[in-house]
């Protein structure tokens, strides 16, 4: 994943059901990252050559299952039950398909050594889980920059803020900069009809975009981004 979608939307939460509507997606409440190779050779170096790996938690949200098991920022999560966890993708779905409400072990590293943590996972916010669809396609849509007024907000379609490499949204042509039209034959003149929409696509169907580029409107259709474990 690139440094720029990992900033924007590195939610633990994860392997995503074929559609939203299915089943709620599990989700801790932290922001993630994964390590540098500074980073990976000196946990090599501390723990061991097997354990040159894991994921950074950056930040632990408030009120959220992850702050309620006691994780905290800087802990190296790199195991979650019996699995080693190598980066933010295994963790996200490994959390995602995780039945809200089941109570989960995690390994993690702190200064002071290996412990165990366990989390009641939660189910994710819906702006979260939408979000997780669009960044599965490969893409993120956020309010044009600039609007800080509500009304102008509301009145706003979303515009593309971030394009993954190598993904459906990429190989279908979709930039950053275009202004979010329709998904899926679904109107969305707002970021959040966006979302709703989104919530609505199947990771296992292509999904279907119209976006205005300049003063173009143009139809693009993102391959299936179902993920495999």
């Amino acid at each position: 994943m690139s440094k720029v979608l990992a900033a924007l939307f590195l939610f633990a939460s994860l392997a995503l059901p074929s559609a939203v509507g299915a089943s709620p997606w599990g989700w801790l409440g932290i922001r993630i990252r994964d390590l540098s190779e500074q980073e990976m050779d000196e946990i090599s170096k501390k723990y061991g050559l097997r354990e040159g790996f894991g994921v950074y938690v950056v930040e632990v949200m408030k009120e959220t299952p992850a702050e309620g098991s006691g994780l905290q920022p800087g802990d190296l999560i790199v195991g979650f039950r019996d699995r080693p966890v190598v980066d933010t993708r295994t963790l996200q779905r490994l959390i995602a398909h995780t039945a809200s409400g089941e109570t989960i072990g995690l390994t993690i590293l702190r200064r002071e050594g290996r412990r165990r943590v366990s989390v009641r996972v939660g189910t994710m916010p819906d702006a979260v889980a939408a979000d997780r669809v669009a960044a599965e396609f490969g893409f993120l849509v956020r309010d044009p920059e600039g609007m800080v007024d509500e009304p102008a907000r509301q009145a706003t379609p979303p515009t593309v803020a971030a394009i993954l490499a190598k993904s459906p949204a990429e190989r279908a042509g979709l930039q950053v900069g275009d202004t979010l039209l329709e998904v899926n034959g679904r109107r969305v003149p707002t970021l959040e009809a966006a979302r709703e929409a989104l919530l609505g696509a199947s990771l296992e169907r292509p999904l279907a975009l119209v976006v205005l580029r300049q003063s173009s409107t143009m139809s693009l259709l993102l391959k299936t981004a179902a993920p495999k474990l």
